[in-house]
């Protein structure tokens, strides 16, 4: 019996994503490039521990010129609860959506809130579908929420300018759980277990460095 991968070497464990006996050598070099890893695989969670993430230059960082506090996002902790978990949802029921998807639909709801600063409102829905479902899902829910404040304060309190600060809370979040592997979802996987706690062997949330609130 050999790899169900590389046809080459012995296997040594089962790999759910390809329903087969895999080496270990290609359970390394291939997962979340060509397999799509379930996110309870325990050895996608062993390697989740040791995972060497795409460094965050400067000059890549997102949005730099919109400040995110900590007293910000405890200010709009409700708000930034639904977006997360709308988030995280949506991405959980897209087949075949991973974080490069998540990312792109960040990267334009950014760039549509930005345009209601300027006052002229401008939609950039992407192209792309797995991410426009995000989109959609994640405009959905900021106006969900909005809804429910209005129906309980008799008037909105949450501006579009804050709902902008939390979509780059975010941006930069997903961008900085970046790994570079084609069908990684290391951002969904921190946020799912963040939100949703999933399981003993999600391990701890990773934490919030300071360098994603302020630029």
């Amino acid at each position: 019996m050999t790899c169900a991968i590389c046809q080459t070497r012995k296997p040594r464990r089962f790999c759910p994503g390809v329903r087969g006996d895999i080496c270990t050598v290609c359970c390394g070099t291939e997962r979340e490039v060509t397999v799509n890893c379930p996110l309870d695989c325990e050895y996608l969670r062993d390697a989740r521990q040791h995972e060497r993430l795409l460094p965050l230059s400067a000059k890549d960082f997102p949005s730099k010129d919109i400040e995110v506090t900590e007293s910000f996002l405890q200010k709009n902790e409700e708000m930034l609860v639904a977006l997360g978990q709308r988030i995280v949802m949506v991405a959980l029921d897209t087949p075949g959506a991973v974080d490069s998807d998540v990312r792109e639909a960040l990267e334009a709801l950014v760039r549509t809130y930005r345009t209601l600063q300027s006052g002229v409102y401008y939609e950039t829905r992407p192209a792309n579908p797995l991410a426009a479902r995000i989109y959609d899902a994640v405009q959905e829910a900021s106006a969900e929420y909005r809804k429910r404040e209005t129906e309980s304060l008799g008037m909105p309190k949450t501006r579009d300018s804050d709902v902008l600060g939390l979509l780059v809370f975010f941006q930069r979040l997903a961008w900085d759980r970046n790994n570079g592997r084609p069908k990684g979802r290391t951002f969904i996987d921190m946020v799912r277990a963040f939100y949703f706690n999933a399981g003993a062997g999600a391990g701890p949330a990773a934490p919030v460095s300071s360098s994603l609130i302020l630029p």
